[in-house]
């Protein structure tokens, strides 16, 4: 219980007064002069913006956080990154966990003569999230396994710099944002509830949702994916091209063009390289292929369409047959499976912790299928299917699930399409004309890849496009090319988000994209 103070007995009010106002007087000299310098001042702060102007080339070299191990033991390092998390454990002593590209070290902060301030600790423990640092320290290795950071050894703090300070309020947190459905769902069973963040949020605030472990590891595996498709291809006698993305008139035909004014002509953005790698073929390559935008006017609001997205697209001669392409795509996707498998296993690991997935199951020799044996798996299961109509998602992924349960494989190639179904470049086949030398690839139940054989001869090319409602005057430079001699050749196209999301198992192509870009989504 509070009581009110009491006034000394052996004071009188005058010698109190006269105490009050020493101490009064004491107080106000300790607040004119200030508080005692740090001696170690110098070894922490705010960097001031003037030194970060590009001032002077110090020679001073920084070690990466995930190169931190255990030979580094008792040196001395100097690493940058982010603040991830600082917990006080006392006036005395603090742990800052420090971020760098989805790695993480602990350093720990302890007051010590000559060495570490109360100043220091005090100026580590006012650091906001995700603050940009520059830590100096001696490596150390801890007698127990550390469970908050990826690297298995400590950072004992002798200096500590802010570069750029974070706001103190996040709109989303990192920790939040690379929490799994499978602990939010553990929690929820133990009567917790934890944070979960929804896509639209995280795409709203998609620079702080790309610090993530599994993020920074999913666009690692997608640069990888990029290289392995390039560097096969090379190998393979193909060049690459870059072709334009503003062009007359529609590439692929029907509804799903973004149209614009160009110079005071009409114009749209390109929903493929298709007519611009062809012309290449007629321009003596033999074989091409190009990594670049594509763009799709789509109205659909599903887990795989885009507006906009990366392209790979091939294109080839042919000698005899177009099984020549799909040669091709067997060899290139067994490849780059493989490479996966193998460069990038501590990626898949980190995107497997977020988002637990199976490892895809494919052949070494990719199965082909008749679109027609196809149907006849479905129709065995009691589906039936338009032997000249297309394919729907939801047979897409049911036929999936057969050729895994019959062959053993999530990956296959489903061949000789119907005509009807196919673009007006697609070459009919000659013993069938309701046919076509056409493919799709498909991976998990889901279609990735659509190939064909071209038609090279103009006349035929006039007459398929008409009959598709293409108007010939604005592709007629396109098909004037194969006026002057042009060889059979065929090609293939798939989305690289595609392919890098349902390779990880992932339920959204969003989640694959660096800034997605859908029917209402065009920012950041």
């Amino acid at each position: 219980m509070a009581t009110e103070a009491q006034t000394p007995p052996h004071l009188t009010p005058l010698q109190l007064k006269d105490e009050d106002n020493k101490e009064a007087d004491k107080q106000r000299k300790l607040t004119a002069s200030g508080p005692s310098p740090d001696p170690l001042a110098a070894n922490y702060g705010e960097v001031p913006l003037e030194e970060l102007q590009s001032k002077e080339v110090t020679g001073r070299i920084w070690t990466e956080v995930r190169a931190l191990t255990e030979e580094l033991k008792d040196q001395k390092v100097l690493v940058r990154g982010r603040a991830q998390t600082v917990r006080a454990v006392s006036k005395k002593m603090a742990f800052l966990v420090l971020r760098e590209k989805g790695s993480t070290v602990q350093c720990v902060l302890l007051v010590a003569p000559d060495l570490v301030s109360l100043g220091m600790v005090k100026f580590a423990n006012g650091l906001s999230r995700e603050s940009y640092v520059d830590v100096e320290g001696t490596v150390s290795v801890p007698s127990s396994p550390i469970k908050g950071a990826s690297q298995q050894v400590e950072i004992q703090v002798r200096k500590l710099y802010c570069i750029s300070k974070a706001v103190p309020t996040l709109p989303i947190n990192i920790e939040d944002a690379a929490r799994s459905e499978v602990e939010i769902d553990k929690a929820l069973q133990a009567g917790e509830q934890l944070v979960r963040v929804n896509q639209d949020t995280r795409l709203n605030f998609r620079v702080l949702d790309l610090r993530t472990p599994c993020n920074q590891a999913i666009f690692r595996v997608q640069c990888q994916v990029e290289s392995i498709f390039r560097q096969f291809l090379l190998s393979e006698g193909f060049v690459g091209i870059h072709t334009p993305k503003l062009i007359a008139g529609s590439s692929e035909g029907g509804s799903a063009v973004f149209r614009l004014e160009y110079k005071g002509q009409p114009a749209c953005l390109a929903q493929s390289p298709q007519l611009h790698k062809q012309m290449a073929i007629c321009g003596d390559f033999g074989r091409v292929f190009e990594v670049g935008p594509v763009f799709r006017a789509e109205d659909s609001f599903t887990h795989k369409h885009l507006c906009e997205f990366t392209g790979l697209d091939v294109e080839m001669e042919i000698k005899e047959h177009y099984s020549e392409v799909m040669d091709i795509v067997d060899r290139l996707f067994v490849a780059l499976f493989d490479s996966l498998n193998k460069r990038c296993q501590k990626d898949l690991e980190a995107i497997g912790k977020q988002y637990p997935f199976q490892h895809l199951k494919y052949l070494r020799e990719t199965l082909r299928l008749t679109f027609q044996e196809g149907v006849e798996l479905l129709k065995e299961d009691g589906i039936e299917i338009d032997p000249l109509g297309d394919l729907n998602t939801e047979s897409e992924k049911k036929l999936g699930k057969l050729v895994l349960e019959k062959y053993g494989t999530e990956f296959y190639i489903l061949h000789r399409y119907p005509l009807a179904v196919r673009p007006f470049y697609n070459m009919p086949c000659s013993d069938d004309q309701t046919y076509s030398n056409s493919f799709d690839v498909f991976m998990r139940g889901e279609e990735i890849i659509s190939g064909a054989q071209r038609i090279h001869e103009p006349d035929l090319l006039t007459t398929r496009a008409i009959a598709c409602g293409i108007d010939v005057k604005m592709i007629s430079t396109y098909v004037d090319s194969f006026r002057y001699g042009a060889p059979p050749h065929g090609g293939f196209g798939v989305g690289l988000e595609r392919v890098v999301m349902l390779f990880c198992g992932l339920n959204n192509i969003r989640k694959t994209t660096l800034f997605p870009r859908d029917p209402i989504r065009i920012a950041p």
